[in-house]
């Protein structure tokens, strides 16, 4: 009897070891990152304006005056304060890009900007205002700069950015980091283009994903972490199979005790 339970406990002990043993190949991610000589700040940073998107445009110049009717101000009505003094609120406004990909600017009427990077629509914009303002400078911002994160990941979701520069990495890292049960290997980068959609597989493992043209995220972009084979498997079984274990172990201990 003692002999079945040592036996017992041994294949127990070889299960469980077996079940925690995780190759660093598996886990790591960039490996064989001394191989990449290639910098990652040469690929190319550029994303383009999309239907929908949110944008902030400034213009400016020496002569303000000049460059006012150029931007888009909610001024409120004149309120007189404690001071007796009378002041005026305003408010920069934001342009909403339609699907066909244009906007109405002051003054230039309605203007394609969709398809255009940040500093395509700039130069285009200060070449048109230069004809009725001396040196303007124009500064876009996309406001609703955006990507989701779904699958293995700690905190699924869609997350706003402040700025417009996002690494994959990065964006992973917003969402909590992948899971211990996410494959590294199988990363899927959804891309909208306007009229079409583009999808890659990226290997986390891999550190040629530095050079990879979905390393920089784009507007609205979706990142998805696809569960590995054991997350597959294990939601056909009981979720409580790890206390059934633990349960099993502490018969077999106490067995031991009262028969030797």
């Amino acid at each position: 009897m003692k002999r079945i339970i040592s036996n017992g406990l041994l294949l127990l002990l070889v299960v469980v070891l077996g079940a925690s043993c995780v190759s660093r190949q598996k886990i790591v991610y960039f490996q064989d990152l001394e191989q990449q000589n290639a910098l990652v700040d040469s690929i190319e940073n550029s994303f383009k304006i999309q239907p929908n998107d949110l944008l902030n445009i400034v213009v400016s110049a020496y002569d303000l005056n000049a460059v006012r009717p150029f931007n888009l101000i909610s001024e409120a009505r004149p309120s007189m304060g404690n001071s007796n003094f009378v002041s005026t609120n305003s408010q920069q406004l934001n342009y909403l890009t339609a699907e066909d990909g244009t906007i109405d600017f002051p003054v230039l009427g309605r203007i394609k900007v969709a398809g255009l990077t940040r500093t395509e629509l700039s130069e285009y914009l200060v070449e048109r205002i230069s004809e009725y303002v001396k040196d303007p400078i124009v500064t876009i911002r996309i406001v609703n700069f955006k990507v989701s994160v779904l699958g293995e990941v700690a905190r699924p979701g869609t997350y706003n950015i402040e700025g417009e520069r996002l690494t994959l990495p990065e964006a992973i890292s917003l969402a909590g980091d992948m899971t211990l049960y996410g494959r590294r290997d199988n990363v899927l980068v959804i891309r909208d283009n306007g009229n079409s959609k583009e999808y890659k597989y990226l290997d986390f493992r891999d550190s040629s994903i530095l050079n990879s043209e979905y390393y920089y995220l784009q507007q609205n972009d979706v990142i998805y972490v696809e569960p590995n084979n054991a997350q597959i498997q294990s939601s056909s079984f009981n979720r409580n199979a790890s206390i059934y274990i633990s349960v099993a172990s502490l018969l077999l201990s106490t067995l031991v005790i009262i028969f030797r």
